[in-house]
């Protein structure tokens, strides 16, 4: 199993990706741990991993780039000109095949943009989505998509999200015939904007999901729900309130309660693109060592459950 890792993504890179990788090595099987390519610039990556006894380790493969996209770039323009920037090397193994999944804390756009356009959406699906998980209140784990890809959306795109969701829900969460709700404000059926009472019917006529009604926002870290679905605009702003109800817990020294501790981004390590040909996952800007490995680990069982393939097997089904 090859997974390529843009070492340079991440305010923090590249000493967090490198604690990272050696945090995965440690709690990884000494005959099992996946072969990691990371990618980068040498001269800053060669000193980190000889001082973290990475250098010379067999799982380990330095691939020179020595070229970096930064945060404030436009992302195709980047992509374009930054042909051996760290991201476009990850994309072009990627797409060649030399690695079967590809992670990066960097530019966001850059990735999308790259995502696009090298291993390019699986076919049938419109636009692919980016989820977030959310640890539910009985201990168990849902998820939310869209949370910020697609701000704009139309109900089609939604009805696809659901099964981009409930795929990702029992193949990388385990969950048996995970519950779709839609995201209201209200339970009752004919709630909502119009996109929320265009998107129900169709939710309620796919087959390929077990649809149960609408949900408020008061309900998504109870167990009503294994997947949530909304437009990339609702979803962003519900991850940032999200992300900030850890910041004041946090601030507050309660960020070690068992239930508020899981808020974390880092427990999750990043988001997976969902819709594309291979497996991608996104880092939040600010990751540390702790989401890195939890980003490899992610990879591992995106590539071992082989979800992209089940993906492409359901979006075909559904086209005959």
């Amino acid at each position: 199993m090859n997974i390529g890792i843009d070492m340079m993504g991440g305010d923090f890179a590249p000493l967090e990706a490198v604690k990272g990788i050696r945090l995965y090595l440690d709690d990884t099987n000494v005959n099992g741990p996946a072969t990691l390519f990371c990618i980068g610039q040498e001269d800053k990556l060669v000193p980190l991993l000889t001082e973290h006894n990475l250098l010379n380790h067999p799982s380990i493969k330095v691939i020179p780039a020595p070229e970096v996209i930064g945060y404030n770039e436009h992302p195709t323009k980047a992509l374009k000109e930054k042909q051996q920037s760290s991201i476009a090397i990850g994309f072009y193994l990627l797409a060649t095949g030399k690695i079967e999944a590809f992670m990066s804390a960097g530019n966001t756009g850059a990735m999308l943009v790259g995502a696009m356009y090298s291993i390019k959406a699986i076919e049938g699906v419109q636009r692919p989505t980016i989820a977030t998980l959310l640890p539910k209140l009985n201990g168990s784990t849902g998820i939310l998509l869209d949370v910020g890809l697609n701000a704009d959306c139309k109900p089609e795109h939604l009805n696809q999200f659901a099964t981009l969701g409930s795929l990702y829900a029992s193949n990388i969460l385990g969950i048996q015939q995970p519950k779709v709700a839609l995201l209201n404000v209200g339970e009752e059926e004919g709630k909502g904007n119009l996109l929320a009472q265009a998107t129900y019917p169709l939710l309620k006529e796919n087959t390929h999901i077990h649809f149960t009604g609408n949900v408020e926002g008061r309900d998504v870290f109870y167990d009503k729900a294994d997947v949530v679905v909304c437009d990339g605009f609702t979803g962003n702003i519900v991850l940032k309130m999200v992300e900030s109800v850890y910041d004041i817990a946090a601030s507050r020294k309660l960020e070690n309660d068992g239930y508020l501790s899981r808020l974390h981004y880092e427990n999750y390590g990043g988001t997976p693109v969902l819709g594309v040909n291979k497996p991608v996952i996104i880092g939040h800007g600010i990751s540390s060592a702790k989401a890195f490995k939890n980003m490899v680990h992610l990879a591992e069982k995106m590539i071992e459950t082989q979800l992209c393939e089940k993906i492409t097997e359901n979006f075909q089904a559904t086209t005959r």
